[in-house]
Formats: structure tokens, C-alpha cells, sequence
């Protein structure tokens, strides 16, 4: 594991071949598999579960009792939740070895997974995408969208920073054309849905120190 340049909470257990990021710290009660690779500044909380094999990138937060499953790989600065879970066998059986069947699945830097989310195996959760507290996610979904419900369905879409985007036109035209510019109060960014994707016209690099606004995302 090389110099010890991290924090590890002497209730957790580290297998051998684990590889863990400067500036990391994994909290009470966890055990991380081995052949496991965790990046630089991150936050594991209380009683989580990563797997062999697995790859949880740079400056993510992983909060109390979350199980990240072999075949899972969390790109840099993604969220999940408190208790969400991952899967890797679509159609487990007690009784059935199905190691070979193991189905992977890709969260996207900068998602949101809420607590209590599942997030069945083989899917891909696009860039800053939010997956709402207690959904099951059986399908892709897509850069900055976000989806609720058993199972997820999208229900809007969202900036960089988690704040929901009111699209101009979303509800009477659909989205099989240009529809407009939604400007997000509370950082400045700017993004056009074009089709099925939103798309980003501006965007700032630093999120530090900006204050909320109050109302909903501006129309631009």
C-alpha cells in the first residue's frame, strides 16, 4: 500500500494489494477487499464494503453503510449516499456460482447517488448525473440527468453543481429539437438541450466559495 500518507480508523480492515490514494481517510467498521484501488482524497464513512477489484477514483465520498460490489468503478468526485448499494449479478441464486457473470457498471465522474439508491448491475450512470434517494436504476442514464422512482424514470435535468435546470419549452415541445438556454442561479452555468443530451454552453472551473440564490434556476 506504500507510504502511509492516508488514514485508516484501526476498526477497519485492509486486505493486502489495496491501493489507497494521499490524503485519503476510511472511517469506522469497513472492510476493502483486495486489489482494490481508492484515489486520492476521499471520504469512506462508517461500515462500507468495496470489493476486490474494485476502482473508486479521486475526491469521492462514500457515506455510512455502502457496498460497492467487484465490477463497480467510480469515476473521480462521485457521491453515494448513505446505504446505497451496488450489484453485480443480474439474476443471483444461492445455489448458482455466477462469478462469471459478473456485469459491470460505471458511475461517471461528479454523479449523485442517493441514500438508500440500488443500482442494478450492468449500467452506466452518466457525468453529474443525480439519482434520487430509495431508486433502482436498471438502465443507463444519461450525463446530468436525473431519475427517481422503482425503477428510475428521468425526471429533469441538473447542473454541475446539483441544482435543477428549468429548461424553456421542455414540456410543450419535447425534446426533438433546440429548445433553449437554462442558466443556472446558483453558479452561472449555462447549458442548451439539444435532442436527448444537454449540452454546455459555459461553465465555470471553481465552485469554492459561491453563494446560493434563492428561486429556481434562471431562464435564459
Amino acid at each position: 500500500m506504500g507510504e502511509k500518507n492516508w488514514f485508516v480508523h484501526e476498526s477497519s480492515y485492509i486486505d493486502q494489494g489495496v491501493e489507497i490514494g494521499e490524503g485519503t481517510k476510511i472511517w469506522y467498521f469497513c472492510h476493502v477487499l483486495k486489489n482494490a484501488k481508492i484515489g486520492r482524497n476521499c471520504v469512506v464513512g462508517q461500515n462500507v464494503s468495496i470489493e476486490t477489484n474494485v476502482v473508486v477514483g479521486d475526491r469521492c465520498k462514500i457515506q455510512n453503510n455502502v457496498s460497492i460490489y467487484k465490477g463497480v468503478t467510480l469515476e473521480d468526485d462521485v457521491f453515494c449516499g448513505p446505504s446505497c448499494v451496488f450489484t453485480n449479478v443480474y439474476n443471483p441464486r444461492a445455489f448458482i456460482e455466477r462469478k462469471q457473470e459478473f456485469r459491470p457498471t460505471l458511475v461517471r465522474r461528479g454523479a449523485t447517488i442517493g441514500a438508500n439508491a440500488t443500482v442494478v448491475c450492468g449500467v452506466t450512470i452518466g457525468r453529474y448525473a443525480l439519482v434520487g434517494a430509495g431508486a433502482v436504476v436498471k438502465q443507463d442514464v444519461p450525463d446530468y440527468a436525473i431519475v427517481a422512482g422503482v425503477p428510475a424514470r428521468q425526471i429533469g435535468w441538473t447542473c454541475k453543481c446539483g441544482t435543477r435546470l428549468s429548461i424553456p419549452g421542455l414540456k410543450n415541445k419535447g425534446v426533438t429539437e433546440d429548445i433553449g438556454v437554462a442558466k443556472c442561479l446558483y453558479c452561472g452555468n449555462e447549458y442548451q438541450l439539444q435532442v436527448d443530451k444537454l449540452m454546455v454552453i459555459s461553465e465555470i472551473e471553481n465552485y469554492l466559495g459561491l453563494t446560493l440564490t434563492n428561486g429556481p434556476s434562471e431562464i435564459g
